[in-house]
């Protein structure tokens, strides 16, 4: 977690820097090279963390303008400077803030207020176990309605095709996705999904193994893909990048297509997909082409280093298959567990 802490006084200046030896970041003293508001405005863009030292009311109102997005905002944090309270006033779950304050509060020994509700009544938070789980929560606005149902004594039902270790959260009920693929949940757990009044918290556990004659447009590629997603329910955000043979690292469409979404291509060679174990779909054609009998499929394999979840599709001259690397969540959503 990259910080950054910024002192009113001579005092709380003091603090920070302690504070930045034992947990890490750098220390600013406001107005010296920064006034407040350049200083709020660089860091609340870069950093993932900021600590003012000082008043909460000046460090609310230098936050206030940047204020976006609770999935994207960084956490942020005040302590007074004679380090008696640290208060997180932002982003407490999504962004770390209140474990931020956690960490603060037992670096230097002073009291640490928590005000989120699923805290102060030691009831689950689904926004804070979707992050300790690594995942990516996509409907940020129907956390409120989970939690609503929580804190009023309410069970949420939480739909996963993976069993989930650890003790079940009171007021949750699991529904096996593997045992009843239809079944509604009010969350759900899987990188795949059609369901559209569900929260859905998606694992980075995919990749995506594709294949295209020379010349293809990235619209291609796009159109195919908008086809796998529609039969398939595949949720983009669990994508965590792109493979193919090396003979397509050149390629305008493919490079364009992975840079508009923001994945990562690998490239191997015919010997090294080859070498890949597993069942695929064989072509004798593309064997001829390329030298082996399946680039998509075993590229995404490859990259991911896990099976095979959706085989082969084609269309426009692209091929797309992806590959799911093995998942394994746990109940785990507290930092003291």
């Amino acid at each position: 977690m990259k910080l950054a802490y910024l002192a009113f006084s001579e005092t709380g200046y003091e603090l920070a820097v302690r504070l930045a030896d034992e947990l890490g970041g750098t220390a600013f003293r406001s107005g010296q090279t920064q006034s407040l508001s350049e200083w709020t405005e660089e860091h609340f863009a870069s950093d993932d963390g900021l600590v003012f030292v000082g008043a909460a009311g000046i460090a609310v109102r230098a936050i206030a303008p940047y204020v976006a997005d609770k999935t994207t905002d960084p956490a942020v944090v005040v302590i007074d400077e004679k380090a008696l309270n640290v208060i997180p006033i932002l982003s407490g779950h999504l962004g770390g803030a209140n474990d931020l304050a956690r960490a603060i509060a037992k670096a230097s020994g002073a009291n640490c207020v928590i005000t989120t509700a699923t805290d102060i009544n030691g009831v689950f938070a689904v926004d804070e176990w979707s992050k300790r789980q690594g995942c990516k929560l996509i409907e940020k606005e129907r956390i409120v309605r989970v939690s609503g149902a929580l804190l009023g004594g309410g069970t949420v039902t939480v739909k996963s095709p993976w069993e989930i270790t650890g003790e079940v959260p009171e007021g949750i009920r699991v529904v096996d996705a593997c045992a009843d693929a239809d079944a509604s949940a009010d969350v759900t757990l899987d990188a795949f999904s059609k369901d559209t009044d569900t929260l859905h918290i998606v694992p980075p556990v995919c990749t995506l193994g594709i294949g295209c004659r020379k010349g293809t447009p990235k619209e291609a590629i796009e159109s195919l893909l908008e086809k796998l997603i529609e039969k398939t329910g595949l949720r983009p955000e669990s994508v965590t990048g792109v493979a193919s043979i090396d003979l397509k690292k050149e390629e305008a469409g493919l490079l364009e297509f992975c840079e508009d979404h923001g994945w990562e291509a690998d490239f191997y060679t015919a010997n090294e997909l080859a070498g890949i174990g597993g069942r695929f779909t064989a072509s004798e054609l593309v064997k001829n082409v390329t030298g082996v009998d399946n680039v998509c499929e075993r590229s995404a394999c490859a990259k991911s280093g896990g099976e095979v979840v959706v085989r082969k599709m084609s269309g426009g001259g692209v091929t797309m298959a992806v590959a799911m690397i093995d998942y394994r969540p746990t109940w785990e959503w507290k930092q003291d567990e």
